[in-house]
């Protein structure tokens, strides 16, 4: 028996440590391996208590049980970290516990509690061989574990970075912004639970907040994603508190009110557990990012707030790169939809200036059929026809007024595309209806239908009925001759205002034409009713001229106030600042100031509540500034809507400058007009008078400049005239100077350009244009001064220098058969004693009326084309002749030769200049019209820009009497051509 047991014994030992073995090599994880050892360990005799601990790299130092047993006592471990440290076994003290380290590297220790059975050497023997086996495999498996884990987090990065890389791709994508917000949400939910989630938009300049997109299976209440929102309407939500405190916030409803400060409005379902981050753009909060969870037993970790964080930055800069996209295409297409207007203007504006060419070319055919040697019918054929190049004319005639006023003629007459002559009484037909009324008419069926219904007209049996009709009456001055008349027998053709006004331009060509065909008696009425008519508006500009004397009288008696508000109007302040300057000067110490006001806006109240309104609110302006002065101070109306204060006596300009701030307050409060509540303001403009102003007109040419920059800058404020606002002006205000300088010394004299006789090439006159003699730049043409000139109100002086010189140098030295003119502008036009200014200086340099001719053009004859024909017609009766100047540039150039008194019109140079050009036949044709039309007015003609010779041949083979131009002679003294 004693033999047989210890075999027994080791055969179980043995199966016990093949089981082990097996275990062992099935075990993959550290926590395996090390609970295989332990067992083995306690197997053995003389062992207690057997634990495996190692160091975790990621906690606090300590050494901890693998199989995740009760932690050992302060003794074991310190045992364990001395046996690290040596690097081999150790004995405690107590010699009951030994430590033995296993792996060194990774920090694994095997502490062992002895029962005292057997030394630790004989235990140690004993699973030698096991250990070595167990501490290899346990090597292994941590290793493993490592690959596990690196594996895991570099999965879980790959992941990430596939989210980041979709997200920026979304943001330069083609999907509008409710498809990105999708695609977001659906990224997100790859990352971690995002069932319910949404994004919030924040703009902190606004203080306002915007769902962008909104997901939640619980709640049913969702917000409106479309519109923006204040923040105080979601006042110390758990967004809220988000958006402002710009701090992350994560837990269940009872730890997120322990995050904020204050108190919570929960809105929606209860959520298990809620987490939400801001989004941040350089430390500010534009956003949010929320996810929450409803019964699923979700918890949100660190993890996933720090990966929410890290995933709100990027969505941010997707959501403002999409933002950015979105406005850049929304400006695109907003620049591109003005451009698009921008070019149908221009193109609609080619297609005008394509009519008015058009027009002009026939204007001019019909000018010269007017002289054409041809008959009656052979004029009104060829009539027809440019009126077919026109609109549409197939049907076309010519009615006639009988010199007895009784019967209608109809010289000529095309309907469908026969010819007829025709002559009736005067009835109450279409034609007659275009007479009485005197005006263009046209219409169609139904039009003509409701005036024969209202006894307007009455049809005749002349012709078949019309599908649309239109007439324009045929005038001579102010007597209607007839009719021209176009018709149209198609139920689709219509004629508009286009149509209209091309027949009534070609109408006073054909009328004109007729006129003078028609007889000498007639002709020689013309020119009485023409004289009863100057005897008439002489007699109204003498009544004229007196009232306006009356009312200068009146006016001697209020010149020093303002008749509206009471106040000192602008003569009174002069006076006033003057004296305050003088004082000045004799008290350097002293200073004054001006401030210079203007109405904001006045014109829109004045147009909109009326004229009376208007001046009920400068009323109240008026006294709200007199409020705010003190004594000897005063407020005074300029003109309009322009006041000025003026401080006497200031020490220092923050006084002036607190006064105009009082008075734009008081200025703005609310003020009731006509019962609508207005809200007035003003722009002011300081400036402050010292010892070196010398006139009153100085200080408010700088207040008035400063006012100016107040405007500029946006209105309603004041602004302080300083040495950089003069600085702007120094150029202009030293020209100004100059010119003033200029006229006190004589510095200006006229040069004279030769007018040649085309045939015999002799001069006839000159024509007089203004030189300016710099002292320091020397000779001074007009475009180097004319402009300031005419900005600082100078210009009509110069031209008075320039008229009278030229008259008298002519008187003086020029042959007695020779003429001068000069160019006379609008301004001087407006002047209604224009022609008694020119007679006396006639009077004054001794030069023959006859000799003088003032050259006009079309624009300065539009501004009042009856106050000026009337003016030219004194002249002309006292010698004086008249010249239309650029002849051919204006589209009523024409209608201004029969109803003016010209003596000479000049053909503009951009016509003369063509003449000698390949392929100018328009040009050609359209100066042999002029010369024709000129021909039968009686009136010379001159022509401009004459610059080589084969114009000069052209212009003298056409039949062109006169010239001027750098071929013929430049512009010089007069001595030069004497």
């Amino acid at each position: 028996m004693s033999r047989t047991l210890p075999i027994q014994t080791r055969t179980i030992e043995d199966a016990e440590h093949a089981a082990w073995l097996a275990r062992l090599i099935e075990a993959t994880t550290p926590e395996q391996v090390a609970a295989l050892i332990e067992a083995l360990a306690r197997r053995q005799s003389g062992c207690a208590r057997a634990q495996v601990l190692w160091l975790n790299p990621y906690g606090s130092g300590h050494l901890h049980t693998a199989t995740g047993a009760n932690a050992p006592d302060a003794g074991v471990m310190e045992l364990a970290h001395m046996a690290l440290d040596a690097g081999e076994g150790v004995h405690a003290p107590d010699g009951r516990h030994y430590a033995l380290t296993l792996l060194s590297q990774e920090q694994v220790v095997l502490v062992l509690t002895l029962n005292g059975e057997a030394p630790v050497k004989n235990l140690l023997a004993a699973m030698s061989p096991y250990l070595q086996l167990g501490v290899r495999q346990l090597y292994h498996a941590m290793k493993l574990a490592d690959l596990y884990d690196s594996h895991a987090q570099l999965e879980h990065s790959e992941n990430l970075q596939r989210a980041l890389f979709a997200i920026s791709d979304l943001a330069g994508s083609s999907l509008d912004m409710p498809d990105m917000l999708r695609e977001i949400h659906r990224i997100v939910s790859g990352l971690m639970y995002a069932e319910n989630f949404f994004i919030v938009r924040y703009n902190p300049e606004r203080e306002t907040m915007r769902f962008l997109y909104y997901a939640d299976i619980e709640d049913q209440d969702q917000p409106d994603t479309t519109r923006e929102i204040s923040l105080d309407e979601r006042r110390h939500t758990l967004t809220w508190y988000l958006l402002t405190q710009g701090k992350a916030l994560m837990g269940t409803d009872e730890q997120l009110m322990e995050q904020v400060n204050g108190p919570v409005i929960l809105s929606g379902p209860d959520s298990d557990d809620w987490l939400g981050v801001p989004m941040l753009h350089h430390g500010s909060v534009h956003g949010a990012l929320v996810v929450q969870s409803y019964g699923s037993g979700q918890v949100y970790s660190r993890d996933d707030l720090a990966l929410l964080e890290f995933v709100g930055s990027h969505i941010l800069t997707a959501l403002e790169r999409k933002e950015s996209k979105d406005e850049l295409e929304r400006r695109v297409r907003q620049r591109t939809e003005e451009l698009a207007e921008v070019n149908r203007g221009l193109r609609q504006e080619v297609r005008e200036r394509h009519r008015a060419e058009r027009l002009q070319e026939a204007l001019f055919q019909v000018a010269q059929l007017a002289t054409a040697d041809i008959d009656e019918n052979t004029f009104y054929e060829r009539v027809h026809t440019v009126v077919g190049r026109l609109l549409d004319a197939r049907n076309f005639f010519i009615a006639l007024l009988s010199d007895d006023r009784t019967k209608l003629e109809f010289p000529y007459y095309m309907d469908a595309g026969v010819v007829h002559t025709l002559s009736r009484p005067i009835g109450r037909g279409l034609s007659e209806y275009v007479l009485r009324l005197g005006e263009p008419w046209s219409g169609k069926q139904e039009d003509i239908k409701a005036l024969t219904d209202t006894g307007e007209v009455v049809p005749h049996s002349i012709g078949d009925p019309c599908a649309c009709w239109l007439g324009v009456p045929l005038k001579v001055d102010e007597s209607t001759i007839g009719v021209v008349v176009v018709q149209s027998y198609d139920k689709n053709a219509s004629y508009g205002s286009i149509e209209k006004e091309l027949l009534s331009f070609v109408a006073l060509q054909i009328a004109n034409s007729i006129y003078r065909r028609r007889s000498a008696a007639a002709l020689h009425l013309a020119n009485v009713r023409l004289e009863h008519r100057v005897e008439e508006r002489t007699r109204e500009l003498r009544a004229e001229i007196a009232r306006r004397e009356q009312m200068q009288q009146q006016l001697h008696h209020q010149v020093m106030h303002d008749p509206l508000t009471g106040l000192p109007n602008r003569g009174y302040l002069r006076e006033r600042l003057d004296m305050v300057l003088s004082a000045i000067q004799h008290e350097p110490q002293r200073r004054c100031a001006l401030l210079y006001l203007d109405v904001d806006r006045f014109k829109v109240i004045n147009d909109s509540l009326g004229h009376l309104a208007g001046d009920e609110f400068l009323k109240a302006i008026a006294l709200r500034l007199l409020a705010h002065v003190r004594e000897p101070d005063m407020v005074a109306r300029l003109s309009g809507d322009e006041f000025a204060i003026l401080l006497e006596d200031i020490e220092v300009t923050a006084t002036a400058t607190a006064i105009a701030d009082r008075v734009l307050h008081a200025i703005a409060a609310p003020l009731r007009i006509s019962g609508k509540e207005l809200e007035p303001s003003v722009s002011v403009g300081i400036a402050c008078g010292d010892s070196s102003y010398l006139d009153a007109d100085e200080l408010i040419r700088d207040a008035d400049m400063a006012l100016y920059q107040a405007k500029q800058l946006g209105r309603k404020r004041f602004v302080v005239f300083d040495e950089a606002l003069a600085k702007d002006m120094v150029d202009v205000l030293t020209m100004e100077s100059e010119l003033r300088k200029a006229l006190r010394q004589n510095e200006f004299e006229p040069h004279f350009q030769p007018i040649f006789r085309l045939g015999d090439g002799q001069i006839v006159g000159y024509e007089a244009l203004i030189r300016w003699n710099h002292p320091q730049r020397g000779l001074l043409k007009p475009h180097d001064f004319v402009r300031i000139a005419e900005d600082s109100g100078l210009i009509e002086a110069i031209d008075w220098r320039l008229f009278e010189m030229s008259c008298r140098m002519l008187a003086q030295k020029g042959p007695a058969e020779q003429f001068v003119t000069f160019n006379v502008s609008a301004l001087h036009l407006r002047h209604a004693d224009f022609d008694t200014r020119i007679l006396k200086m006639l009077e004054r340099t001794g030069l023959a009326s006859s000799r003088l001719i003032t050259e006009v053009t079309e624009g300065a004859l539009l501004d009042n084309p009856e106050s000026v024909r009337s003016m030219l017609d004194r002249l002309r009766v006292a010698g004086v002749g008249a010249a239309l100047d650029d002849f051919g540039t204006g589209y009523s150039s024409l209608s201004y030769l029969h109803s003016l008194p010209m003596r000479m019109l000049k053909i503009d140079r951009a016509f003369v200049h063509e003449l000698d050009k390949v392929g100018s036949k328009n040009s050609t044709t359209v100066v042999a019209a002029i010369l024709a039309l000129a021909h039968a007015l009686n009136i010379q003609v001159i022509a401009e820009g004459i610059e080589t010779q084969a114009q000069f041949d052209t212009l003298l083979s056409m039949g062109c009497e006169m010239g001027q131009g750098y071929l013929l002679g430049r512009p010089a003294p007069i001595d030069e051509w004497l």
